[in-house]
């Protein structure tokens, strides 16, 4: 008699968003995520035993840290039970690029955690989420899908989530990892990895939550003057500041920005979309060795939405000054720099 292959089982957990959207004179979300299995053609054929799951029903903007956490935490259990081989997120875009770096920072299970949706509501001609959530379930299910943290899976392009972003607002192409790429692609509804991060990657410990911090994130614009930003210690806090270019700011701004620094952790970070903020080649009021100086610390190829989740996760954890230093340098890969 021959050994049978055991069948692939994968949780999806439905959060809301356009995916789940329908109504009529303005869509809301509406469907379980149940009602969004049963229109995905071709998914009964693929053998992949689906476990549902309504964890929420709000659309992507309207997702805190508190429902996310509590995901986290409930993704850690089911993976540790060892009778799913991978789990789904289906959400709203909006926040997928925040959202799943919370859930990348939290995740140390070797099982994937997939996070997908849509840009296209279901009451729409060639609404996108059923080909999404379908390549989601194909990579959270597939062996070669483990050990790569959390991923972000949509128009058949697999992402890491400490990379991808959001770059349009109505493109069904409009998740990109600007510095690295896709790490690969959806082929004849397999995975297929072109590419491998470095195995490092930035981690923390899901018990030691305890806190729920208060951390501000402000761009940096022509002509600023720093309004924003003075007496910001007294209610926040951290603080990441998108800057100018490799990390620049007004110099009428390094008075405050020093001041802050010697309260909170102030995170320096630009606004440009991709490429690092730098340490060292510039050396004007203002430029980022003058703000490093100043006790800012350096967010490397984190853009700023990264680098604010990265803080906050930090900060609600127990991590001191030199700590979250120490994890921006892995996270921002420029520890060897």
């Amino acid at each position: 008699m021959q050994n049978q292959v055991p069948r692939r089982r994968v949780a999806v957990y439905g959060m809301g968003g356009t995916i789940a959207m329908a109504g009529v004179g303005g869509v809301v979300p509406s469907l379980s995520a149940a009602q969004l299995l049963d229109a995905v053609p071709g998914l009964a054929d693929t053998g992949i035993d689906i476990e549902v799951n309504d964890f929420r029903r709000l659309p992507g903007a309207s997702l805190g840290f508190a429902d996310l956490t509590a995901l986290a935490v409930d993704i850690d259990k089911r993976l540790a039970s060892g009778d799913v081989d991978g789990i789904v997120v289906t959400q709203g875009t909006d926040t997928i690029e925040e959202t799943s770096y919370l859930l990348d920072l939290f995740h140390t299970a070797p099982q994937p955690v997939v996070v997908t949706g849509a840009m296209r509501n279901p009451t729409l001609a060639g609404a996108d989420g059923p080909a999404n959530l379908l390549a989601a379930v194909q990579t959270a299910a597939h062996p070669g899908s483990r050990d790569h943290g959390v991923l972000v899976v949509l128009a058949d392009e697999i992402h890491a989530a400490r990379h991808v972003r959001k770059t349009h607002a109505t493109s069904g192409h409009t998740f990109q990892s600007p510095n690295t790429g896709p790490l690969g692609h959806l082929v004849e509804g397999n995975p297929h990895f072109l590419s491998r991060l470095p195995a490092a990657r930035a981690t923390l410990d899901l018990t030691a939550l305890h806190t729920d911090p208060r951390v501000a994130l402000v761009t940096v614009v022509f002509g600023d003057d720093g309004a924003l930003v003075h007496d910001l210690a007294a209610w926040a806090d951290g603080l990441v500041v998108a800057a100018f270019g490799v990390g620049h700011v007004p110099q009428g701004l390094v008075p405050v920005l020093s001041e802050l620094a010697e309260h909170i952790p102030v995170v320096l970070a630009s606004r440009a979309g991709s490429g690092p903020g730098l340490s060292s080649t510039y050396g004007f009021p203002g430029s980022e060795s003058d703000l490093l100086e100043q006790g800012l610390i350096r967010a490397g190829f984190l853009d700023p939405l990264k680098s604010r989740i990265l803080l906050w996760s930090l900060l609600a954890t127990g991590h001191d000054g030199g700590s979250i230093a120490e994890v921006f340098r892995r996270a921002g890969a420029y520890g060897q720099g």
